[in-house]
């Protein structure tokens, strides 16, 4: 009889152990600016491989369509967190959004302007008296300082998301992002040999992308939950680089629940993007990936002050709240 009660006791004991574990998670909204893709694998893989619930941390991956925004929801409240652009994030904080940058995951554009060799256009200025297609937005920033650093005057046509009147020759120069259009162009039948690509970062006007964001109520208030958030995030895109092809086939499978039209070697040619963009001026010591240059803030900020976009540049200390090299 005693063995037995000792018996229920311990069974007793590790169930309430197991039931104080559970309720120790802290639940964590996670707003993801596009369809599950490699651009987002790290986050996949630090919530399939459980850093993230090692970190005590229950997360909910959620992903946008494009229709909403992660970043409104952040400021509403109805996110923890959330992933956008530099660009988007400092017009934003400059109109007095309380929202600071705690991990910046991409150190470099990816966004891209494309033309063919037999178009003539070899460097920026054979740009000149061109049709350009592209999108607006944030993705029409670097184009317009660009134009502006080399006085290139054009005939701008809008760019959906599709590449076939580039392809019609429709028109001269078009913008792509490096991991997704520029590869859609290859895979339609023209050699990367045929084509220009004029990299925004080779001409000083690099705008690094993905960060990861919170307001400054979460910095303030759980600071160690953030610090924990980031942790094993940077962990799970580690993983992601040192193990792709399981991150791809895990990868593959949210495209697949999202009804994506994709492919493994698409998301392949996004995956190895993604990691030169992540190491970018940091190298393949993880422990300097995440880091906001104040250089890159800067500029960023002064581009945006030029085409009149913000009044005043947030000061650096108050916008970025993460770890220092």
């Amino acid at each position: 009889m005693k063995k037995k009660i000792f018996i229920i006791m311990i069974l007793v004991l590790s169930a309430a152990i197991h039931s104080q574990d559970s309720q120790e998670l802290q639940s964590v909204k996670f707003g993801l600016h596009w369809f599950p893709q490699a651009q987002f694998a790290g986050f996949i893989m630090a919530y399939e491989k459980g850093f993230y619930e090692a970190a005590g941390l229950d997360v909910q991956l959620e992903f946008f369509d494009g229709s909403g925004s992660p970043l409104n929801k952040l400021v509403d409240g109805e996110v923890d967190f959330c992933t956008a652009w530099l660009s988007q994030t400092i017009a934003l904080k400059s109109e007095g959004a309380e929202i600071v940058n705690l991990c910046q995951i991409l150190q470099k554009s990816s966004l891209i302007l494309v033309a063919k060799k037999d178009s003539g256009i070899e460097k920026p200025e054979d740009m000149n008296g061109k049709r350009i297609s592209l999108w607006s937005g944030d993705f029409s920033i670097q184009p317009t300082a660009f134009f502006s650093k080399y006085s290139i005057e054009y005939e701008e046509v809008p760019q959906s998301y599709n590449i076939q009147a580039f392809l019609a020759d429709a028109w001269d120069v078009a913008s792509a992002m490096y991991y997704n259009e520029y590869y859609k162009i290859i895979l339609s039948g023209v050699n990367t040999d045929e084509l220009n690509a004029f990299f925004f970062s080779d001409y000083d006007l690099n705008f690094p992308e993905d960060g990861i964001y919170c307001t400054e109520a979460t910095i303030n208030q759980k600071s160690e939950l953030c610090r924990e958030f980031c942790a094993a995030s940077l962990k799970g895109w580690e993983y992601a680089f040192n193990n792709k092809k399981e991150t791809l086939t895990i990868v593959m499978n949210y495209c697949d629940k999202h009804k994506m039209q994709t492919n493994l070697a698409a998301q392949s040619w996004m995956l190895q993007v993604i990691e030169e963009s992540m190491k970018y001026q940091t190298g393949e010591n993880a422990s300097f990936w995440g880091i906001l240059a104040e250089h890159d803030y800067n500029q960023v900020g002064e581009i945006l002050l030029e085409q009149g976009l913000i009044k005043s540049i947030p000061p650096y200390q108050d916008f970025y709240k993460g770890r220092q090299k």
